[in-house]
């Protein structure tokens, strides 16, 4: 095939053995998933657009600045614009499922803003264009710094972004615009272009995984065989064309953006979690669409490391805070996990792929967990705050994401609510597959959809309260009678784990076992690969049902995890569970579960208060902490995807067996000023206090009088030290600084920085890779080191605006031992 011919196809035809059922043509009616849609169309995107504005203005002034007027630059900003993407590829997805008129226009709007901020040669990176960028994040030059510029990065969700939008209106101006950029970069890495990098190659794969999902998808909708040649060789190149200081850490390490090997000798998930799931999803894709089983093995090798050694029981990927990313096998901490959204997110574009390339139900069932568990719970029920971060314990004390001990409206690296409004209305293309010859089966819910197999149309109803039931109805509707298969799957949780691999088993066993019947009469299915396989010649109007019990289940974790050992988790189903506060009256970490609690009483009911209502929780037998003695009480749950709906307080998912455990986890839920060592200021007014540096009181927002703040004397106009020398050397996880400004005598600094003591010396403090020494008012101005940092001290470099006190209303400090 000739690279420029162009064979649009609808996207859905996978050229795969495996096809998905689109999503657009599965019509849920269900509760579970359609109020969630619903809640997406209404709330989480308006919301979201509402956020992403700001990238939008940068693309105008691009787009300006482009045609000669330089006067109203835009801000220089590494992957703003991705965050804009990710968003309108999810509302591409929402005029797939209902046409709104309003909606089609704006995004015709933004997308023509982008074709502005476009260069002619195809190249779009605002920073650059506008020679705005910040050499030492985005390089001096274009493609200059691949490795952590994220223009290639923007790319692919730009790519994503347009394949949606055409398949949703059939409109090609975006498409043009990424097939545009394609071509350039295909230009300027594998060929060479006289205007970049000197006209040689830069034959580098990014350091952050998207371009290749994106040009996957370009490949699949447009039939241009370069796009997929191209996503095959960033990977190809990927640890092989350009290497990293095998001695660098932190971002600057070689296995951070897994560039320490070639990806066909990677055999153990390094790094960051995102750019891993990325990474592997392409493989996957680039598997699937040439057909071809070079990255097969390796995978596999992957997939067993992650479901063995690095996987939490949330199906949540990266457990580690400081590379956002994965650490050593079996570290896998609970009120210090990480879990970062978009990790749970890749993990389930990552399974699902490796199920459609192998068929293999075991690939789904973690791709299942991983949504039900850790990606639904990275947005709340009203579809307006998220979790960037998903820990499994939480003490309501620690400000644990992102600077909030609960959820948070938005983030300034907003990768994770952007990328659950993209997911969540594709929910419906994880339902059904197809091959030539058979139906499969795959995430259940209430719905309805026509599939042709073969030149067969075929209608299916099915009808469920899954995830909170078992049973499944699937009704078949044919004008003629016809021979074809029905796969169901059976997931791993029914058996002996709630996942597969090494990490999880239950205690208790189940005497329930799944079955199925067809037209009222039970039937034997043959079960192959986790799916009960139903052969037969189908009439119109048979009924098969499926059932799935749910008992109560208590799971045990690897002895070699040292944070869960004589803990259990609960599920039920495919649901893992956890208490929060609320429900029982106090700190949840009081409670721990006596020998053989599966024994001794469980049961599980409706909730009937919002907004839980309609959920099932569960009330398990358990011992509670009161002072000296233990007293026997009931322990309410409820699913974990819906925790912290209802205030910030305790939680948590892996529960003591006994009261040592208890006592040490209730210990820590106490606000530990301590750790701030000693504190030094440069000045303090009179109306200031330095103890609310470190007293734990948390503001409300920057001008809040209800609390106490540090302030800098009104007379002193040289740099602002705040300084904190500890007791003990200690692992520095984050800073979180809430500024003060109260638009009268108290405002945010001009700027500011940080630096660490070792061995005497302060250092220069070294920023993680998507954060910056920030001056927004209303929220925890994060920060993290780019690489573990193990110090004796901290030190703020405050520059007050001229003839302004500066101010600071609370320090959250978070440590590691």
């Amino acid at each position: 095939m000739n690279d420029n011919e162009t064979i649009l196809t609808s996207g859905s035809e996978s050229r795969s053995a495996l096809r998905s059922v689109a999503f657009k043509d599965v019509i849920l009616e269900d509760s579970f998933w359609l109020p969630r849609l619903k809640t997406q169309k209404n709330t989480t995107l308006p919301f979201a657009l509402e956020k992403t504005k700001i990238a939008v203005e940068n693309l105008k002034k691009c787009g300006s600045y482009l045609r000669g007027n330089s006067s109203d630059l835009p801000f220089p900003h590494r992957f703003l614009s991705s965050d804009l993407y990710k968003v309108m590829e999810g509302a591409a997805y929402l005029l797939m499922i209902e046409k709104d008129q309003e909606l089609e226009e704006k995004m015709d709007e933004i997308i023509s803003t982008i074709e502005r901020a476009q260069k002619d040669d195809g190249y779009l990176y605002v920073a650059h264009i506008c020679n705005i960028a910040v050499e030492q994040e985005m390089g001096n030059q274009p493609y200059s710094y691949v490795l952590h510029s994220h223009e290639l990065y923007n790319l692919g969700h730009l790519y994503e972004a347009a394949v949606a939008y055409y398949l949703a209106t059939g409109k090609r101006s975006w498409l043009n615009i990424a097939e545009k950029s394609a071509k350039h970069v295909n230009d300027v890495f594998f060929k060479g272009h006289v205007n970049y990098n000197d006209g040689i190659p830069v034959n580098q794969a990014p350091g952050h995984q998207e371009i290749e999902i994106g040009l996957c998808k370009l490949y699949d909708v447009t039939g241009k065989n370069l796009y997929l040649e191209m996503a095959r060789r960033f990977l190809d190149i990927r640890g092989v064309s350009f290497k990293l200081d095998e001695n660098g850490t932190g971002v600057m390490s070689p296995e951070y953006a897994q560039q320490h090997k070639p990806v066909i000798k990677q055999e153990e998930a390094v790094g960051h979690a995102v750019r891993a799931g990325y990474m592997y999803a392409a493989m996957a894709d680039v598997g699937v669409l040439m057909q071809d089983d070079v990255y097969d093995a390796v995978l596999n090798k992957i997939w067993t490391n992650l479901t063995d050694t690095k996987m939490h029981i949330t199906g949540g990927l990266g457990a580690i805070h400081g590379i956002e990313g994965f650490g050593k096998p079996y570290d896998l901490p609970n009120k210090n996990a990480y879990n970062e959204t978009c990790a749970a997110i890749a993990n389930v574009l990552f399974n699902y792929r490796m199920f459609l390339r192998h068929k293999d139900a075991k690939y789904f069932d973690v791709a299942e967990i991983a949504l039900l568990n850790n990606a639904l719970a990275g947005v709340n029920l009203a579809g307006d705050r998220f979790f960037y971060v998903n820990p499994l314990e939480a003490d309501g004390i620690k400000l644990f994401n992102h600077g909030n001990a609960g959820r948070a409206p938005w983030f300034d690296c907003a990768c994770c609510p952007s990328n659950i409004a993209r997911i969540m209305p594709q929910v419906g293309g994880y339902m059904y597959a197809t091959d030539d010859d058979d139906i499969y089966c795959l995430l259940y819910a209430s719905n309805t959809v026509r599939i042709n197999l073969e030149n067969r149309k075929i209608n299916l109803r099915q009808e469920t309260e899954y995830p909170f039931d078992g049973k499944i109805r699937l009704r078949v509707s044919l004008n003629e009678a016809s021979e074809f298969g029905i796969r169901l799957r059976i997931p791993t949780w029914i058996e002996d784990q709630f996942l597969p691999g090494n990490l999880y088993s239950y205690c208790n066993k189940s005497e329930s076992k799944w079955g199925i019947s067809l037209n009222g009469e039970e039937l034997y299915a043959d079960l192959e690969k986790g799916f009960a396989v139903v052969r037969r010649r189908w009439n119109d109007g048979d009924l098969i049902e499926l059932n799935l019990p749910m008992p109560i289940r208590y799971t045990k974790c690897s002895p070699e995890v040292i944070d869960n050992r004589n803990r259990l988790a609960i599920t039920r189903g495919p649901l893992v569970y956890c208490a929060e506060e609320i429900d029982n009256a106090g700190e949840i970490q009081r409670f721990f579960l006596p020998p053989s609690a599966e024994k001794i009483y469980t049961d599980y009911y409706e909730i009937q208060e919002p907004p839980l209502k309609g959920m099932i929780g569960l009330s398990v037998a358990a011992n509670k902490i009161v002072y000296e003695s233990v007293d026997e009480e009931n322990m309410n749950l409820i699913p974990y995807f819906a925790w912290n709906n209802r205030g910030n307080a305790t939680m948590n998912v892996w529960f003591p067996c006994n009261k040592e455990n208890a006592a040490s986890s209730l210990h820590e839920v106490k606000y530990n000023k301590d750790k701030f060592g000693d504190i030094f200021v440069t000045s303090c007014s009179k109306d200031g206090d330095k103890e609310a540096l470190s007293n734990g009181e948390r503001p409300q927002h920057s001008a809040d009088p209800t609390i106490s703040k540090w302030i800098s004397e009104s007379n002193s106009q040289q740099n602002q030290l705040v300084e904190m020398k500890f007791k003990l050397a200690q692992r520095v996880e984050s800073l979180g600084v809430y500024w003060a400004d109260d638009n009268i005598n108290v405002f945010v600094p001009k700027s500011w920085s940080l630096s660490y003591l070792k061995n005497g010396i302060w250092h220069p403090f070294e920023l993680y890779v998507t954060d910056f020494f920030g001056i927004n008012k209303d929220m925890y101005i994060v920060v993290h080191p780019s690489s573990t940092l193990v110090c004796d001290g901290l030190r703020l470099s405050i520059k007050p605006q001229i003839n302004k006190q500066v101010g600071i209303l609370d320090m959250d400090l978070d440590i590691r031992n």
